[in-house]
């Protein structure tokens, strides 16, 4: 068999794959590993782009523009609270370019077994993908509500109609590829994916965007078995096997497993959160009270969330570690895996801020500290840090890993509201006398602190 030069740089372009997603594993090396994988992203296009069986020189051209404007416009414009869902829309509409390069296969009348199997599974993974997505990304950006939504009988529902999507795939394999039964189980596809993510609540959207970003490149590897493309069937092989075992790892972290993830509907603002007791008196500080709380500490561990994100206070948080710092404050941080809307979503914030890799430290590494540490600095965190978690069986989100921040000398809670979090549950850290509640938006009273600092 004659091996051209353009395989001989597909290669090339996958070992780039394998190597940047290596390197994607330590925040140390996270960049220049996203810079190898685009590096063999940019040759592997390269290369199709020159292979003229492809489409017009005209078509490729005009792709180019208009993907590289939106593209370049998404990157300049995107801020970091909208990159989850910027993420979901890239996994939706990976899997909905393969779904279409199937659906585009089937029209062109390759009707072969092999290429009908792989074809049916990248329609319907691809849609799914697609549409739950879609759903996914609504739910991010509050253009609906983050609590689930059921329907009385939904998983028989549910199950019928992936019965049916199933039967058709089935169809559109034995009729050797018909037109009629590959749009058809697109359709059917497309209604499972709203209907599965509905029912799915915004505490679980961190574990949805991972599994979804598997379904796309499992859906790119179908793909490319349809198409007879390498690159394209290990690169989506790569992305599909990366997206599972981060999956697995968020499950974990939640206590929880797929199949709760899926069909448990648990999650999002509800009326009558578990736990509430209004009779409770949260103790509040102003800026003045936690600059003296922090100033006189020895070791300060910081506890990042959503919240910190929303309020683009990563820079702030910067600015009072480096002043806690001058003091002889000894400033650590404490990331929760599912902390924020997406995995690694501290992480990547803290680095914008230029924060020291050597200073995070995850769940199973700082826990043992806490008993130890003057100050655990909470800002925006919720969930990751509910005692409930880990003191009452009958909690919803009973035996979840948590951040035991109270188990420090004294807890510092910058927070808008005593408002619930994703989970939809109170948190009775809130409550305790060894905690101080800061009721801010995270930049303004980090930066308020910080001011306040100067006078300690």
């Amino acid at each position: 068999m004659n091996v051209t030069l353009a395989e001989y740089l597909y290669l090339v372009a996958v070992v780039l794959f394998i190597v940047g997603l290596k390197r994607m594993s330590s925040p140390r090396t996270a960049r220049s590993g996203n810079q190898l994988a685009a590096l063999g992203m940019l040759l592997a296009i390269v290369v199709t782009l020159l292979d003229q069986r492809i489409v017009s020189y005209v078509t490729i051209v005009a792709g180019l523009i208009v993907g590289g404007v939106v593209g370049a416009v998404l990157a300049r414009r995107v801020e970091m609270t909208a990159m989850p869902q910027l993420v979901a829309l890239f996994n939706g509409l990976g899997g909905g370019a393969s779904a279409l390069v199937a659906l585009i296969e089937i029209h062109a009348g390759a009707g072969d077994v092999r290429t009908g199997v792989t074809a049916a599974a990248s329609i319907l993974i691809g849609t799914v993908t697609l549409t739950g997505s879609t759903v996914a990304f609504a739910k991010l950006q509050e253009l609906m509500s983050g609590a689930p939504k059921t329907y009385p009988g939904q998983r028989i529902g549910d199950s019928l109609l992936g019965l049916t999507m199933l039967a058709a795939a089935v169809m559109l394999v034995v009729t050797g590829g018909d037109v009629a039964w590959a749009w058809t189980s697109a359709g059917l596809a497309a209604v499972l994916g709203v209907t599965r993510v509905l029912p799915i609540g915004g505490a679980d959207m961190p574990v949805v965007i991972s599994f979804l970003n598997s379904l796309s490149g499992l859906a790119a590897a179908a793909a490319g078995f349809v198409i007879e493309s390498n690159a394209l069937i290990v690169s989506g092989a790569l992305v599909g096997a990366a997206g599972l075992i981060l999956t697995m790892i968020m499950v974990r972290a939640m206590n929880r497993t797929l199949g709760d993830v899926l069909f448990g509907a648990f999650g999002g603002p509800q009326e009558g959160a578990y736990g509430v007791d209004s009779g409770r008196v949260a103790r509040r500080a102003t800026p003045e009270d936690v600059a003296i709380t922090l100033g006189y500490a020895r070791s300060v561990v910081v506890v990042p969330g959503y919240g910190l994100a929303v309020a683009q206070a990563q820079h702030a948080m910067k600015e009072l570690e480096q002043a806690l710092t001058k003091r002889g404050v000894e400033v650590r941080y404490a990331i929760h895996p599912v902390a924020g809307r997406m995995p690694g979503h501290m992480n990547v914030l803290l680095a914008e801020a230029d924060v020291d890799y050597d200073k995070l430290y995850d769940l199973e590494e700082i826990n043992r500290d806490f008993p130890h540490t003057d100050v655990a600095l909470v800002v925006g965190a919720n969930d990751v840090v509910n005692p409930l978690a880990r003191d009452d069986p009958n909690s919803p989100i009973a035996g979840m890993p948590i951040l035991d921040v109270d188990k420090a000398k004294t807890v510092v809670v910058i927070k808008r509201s005593l408002s619930p979090g994703f989970a939809g549950i109170d948190n009775p850290l809130f409550y305790l006398e060894n905690t101080l509640m800061l009721f801010a938006d995270a930049r303004q009273g980090l930066t308020e602190i910080v001011d306040a600092l100067k006078d300690v």
